[in-house]
């Protein structure tokens, strides 16, 4: 009689207590957020892009700056590695960049700075106001650091990637320093239809 308890209230508690076909993502799971939808920024070539239109792919958009010295060639070495590791299924993701100083990286800049990590990424670009306006959506933080007046100068600005699925769907927030395998296998559930 206890066995049969015990296992009734086991099928009971799994039931019921949130335990589904969810994957099990290793980065944060922020489906259904009700921001970061929309852009239209120019890329590297001069193409005008719109997030919308990379649906049929999974997209994985990165705030930075090419001057940055650590963290944005960090995330960009480490996308490449994701590129490598996912195979063919590596043609099913865009990789985006945009900046957040638009002063500085021109299209020229950008056209020289992206094909150093892969040739299919992209970097995107707007004039200020519209860069802020993106930002703001986004909510990407950015600041600039150090000699402001000069143009010698560092910025501060969140670290995170937001990752799309092929739906379009906004579904994960990939925090800096996940490792290129976590952040492949995460990828490759959103590309499966997960």
């Amino acid at each position: 009689m206890r066995r049969r308890f015990l296992a009734v209230l086991a099928a009971a508690l799994l039931g019921g207590c949130g335990v589904s076909d969810a994957p099990k993502f290793h980065a944060t799971d922020i489906t259904g957020a009700d921001y970061a939808k929309a852009f239209t920024l120019t890329d590297q070539h001069g193409k005008p892009r719109t997030l919308a239109e990379f649906k049929g792919k999974a997209v994985t958009v990165f705030f930075g700056y090419t001057q940055c010295p650590d963290v944005c060639p960090t995330n960009l070495s480490t996308m490449a590695q994701v590129v490598k590791l996912l195979g063919a299924d590596g043609e099913r993701l865009q990789v985006v960049f945009v900046t957040v100083d638009p002063e500085r990286d021109t299209q020229q800049l950008l056209s020289e700075y992206m094909p150093a990590f892969h040739p299919t990424f992209l970097g995107l670009r707007g004039d200020a106001a519209t860069t802020e306006r993106v930002m703001k959506d986004f909510r990407i933080f950015a600041q600039k650091q150090g000699d402001i007046a000069g143009g010698n100068y560092t910025v501060d600005h969140t670290a995170g990637t937001y990752a799309y699925d092929p739906q379009g769907r906004l579904r994960l927030y990939i925090r800096h320093g996940e490792t290129p395998q976590n952040i492949a296998d995460d990828l490759r559930l959103l590309i499966a239809g997960k």
